[in-house]
């Protein structure tokens, strides 16, 4: 250990680093927040580089989060020169630190587990029983490092599992920060060479965080970078080669070019979405309700209401049971898609009746509040249709202000411009008047949020 510098061993059981215990960062391998943590106890970064066997200013990029850690052999440097218990960081048995502190760390031109030196020996041939040893040894080596620990990637899904259950909920902008860095960290560990079934479940990983970085721009009204997003979380899908997710992620995309585009686009991807597997799931279940909202709002009568009759009864046949998490498509999200698909039809008596069950179903203080703000102003587009002008536009703005205000998002305010759009000129009154000003204000607010002023978290 490096002299005069002392790091306690009880940090590591008992320390807090911003509110949460440090623990929490150690079992997820955020070595960012553990050298913050050590600098912010007074040892300098110079200082911890030379515990963990590394240059002071990698200690320094590690700490500002410019420089990922993954190999599993500097991670065993840290948790050695660091005094952490390496289970906590799901780096095995303790007694393997013995022999890893034993170890003097490597020269550069040693070469490290990531890129095993080879050089050919004077005294062996690169053909003898030694030198061959020694490079499969060297390959062995450089492929047991190349791969994500099997705790490791348990933790990365983990995370990715509790960001979708909490993602309906929370404030688009503030879900984007937190699943910027879950995406980096996927991003790091695809870029070294993995083993196929590993590739497979980070890929699927990075699929689910793309999408809900998608949605979340998508629901800012950013409409270009939710595009990619979405085309990366495509990408993702396909290269998981898991069929349901491919269809997931499809049928998710397909609400972009419905809010903020061309419906026809949303049939497209939908119909894509279900000729994927012949073994039909919830997502498919979604697909087929996305599609018939879509057509509904082409114009596509009779076509529409066939699709409806076909969501409903693949609903029947493969739709989740209640769950507000992410991904998941429950009765009340296929009422929901079919609450705009009776609305654009012009059935009103339907989308009352649609409205009012799932509005039930979502109950009276729903954790996922954006979607009874979507079916109320599917009432008010019903309303509308009604030829109750007044009630049609105070009824919109009461679906927007009823939201958390960080849950103002673009695509709520959006639709309910869209109501005002919809009012004959002649017959918008001063409820359309206020209105568009509570969208307008909702707006400014929105970007005086964006620009940092107010806190994000609700």
């Amino acid at each position: 250990m490096c002299v005069g510098v002392q790091v306690d061993p009880s940090w590591w059981a008992s320390g807090v680093w911003e509110g949460r215990p440090i623990r929490e960062f150690l079992e997820r391998r955020d070595i960012a927040a553990t050298f913050r943590f050590l600098h912010a106890r007074g040892i300098s970064y110079g200082a911890i580089a030379a515990l963990v066997g590394v240059s002071a200013n990698r200690a320094a990029e590690i700490a500002k989060g410019a420089r990922q850690v993954t190999a599993y052999d500097v991670l065993e440097r840290i948790a050695v020169g660091l005094r952490i218990p390496r289970a906590v960081m799901g780096l095995g048995q303790e007694q393997e630190a013995n022999a890893t502190s034993s170890r003097p760390a490597a020269r550069p031109e040693e070469g490290t587990a990531n890129h095993p030196p080879y050089r050919r020996s004077p005294e062996a041939p690169v053909g003898s029983s030694s030198a061959l040893t020694r490079l499969r040894t060297a390959l062995d080596e450089a492929l047991a490092t190349s791969s994500v620990a099997p705790h490791q990637l348990e933790l990365i899904e983990a995370s990715a599992n509790e960001h979708m259950r909490i993602y309906p909920s929370a404030p688009p902008a503030m879900m984007l920060s937190r699943l910027a860095a879950e995406c980096a960290e996927v991003q790091v560990l695809s870029r070294r060479r993995q083993p196929a079934a590993i590739q497979s479940r980070l890929s699927g990983t990075a699929a689910l965080l793309a999408t809900m970085c998608a949605d979340a721009l998508m629901r800012l009204g950013d409409v270009g970078e939710a595009r990619l997003w979405y085309r990366t979380a495509l990408h993702a899908a396909d290269d998981s080669s898991e069929p349901r997710l491919r269809v997931l992620v499809r049928a998710q995309s397909a609400m972009l070019p419905y809010y903020f585009g061309d419906p026809q686009q949303t049939v497209s991807l939908t119909e894509a979405a279900m000729a994927i597997s012949e073994t039909p799931s919830s997502s498919t279940a979604l697909a087929a309700a996305g599609r018939a909202r879509a057509l509904a709002r082409l114009g596509a009568v009779d076509e529409a209401r066939a699709a409806i009759t076909q969501a409903r009864r693949m609903f029947d046949l493969v739709g989740d049971d209640d769950s507000d998490t992410a991904f998941r498509f429950p009765r009340k999200r296929l009422l929901f898609y079919l609450s705009g698909a009776s609305t654009w039809l012009g059935d009103t008596s339907e989308a009352y009746r649609v409205q009012d069950e799932a509005l039930r179903l979502y109950g009276a203080s729903p954790s996922v509040p954006i979607d009874p703000a979507l079916i109320g102003l599917d009432r008010s587009m019903c309303l509308v249709r009604d030829r109750r002008a007044a009630e049609a536009a105070a009824s919109a703005l009461d679906a927007v202000a009823a939201l958390p205000e960080t849950q103002r998002a673009e695509i709520v305010l959006t639709r309910a411009l869209d109501v005002i759009s919809a009012i004959p000129v002649r017959h918008r009154g001063e409820e359309a008047a206020a209105l568009a000003d509570y969208v307008r204000a909702c707006r400014e607010r929105g970007r005086t949020l964006a620009g940092g002023t107010a806190a994000l978290d609700p």
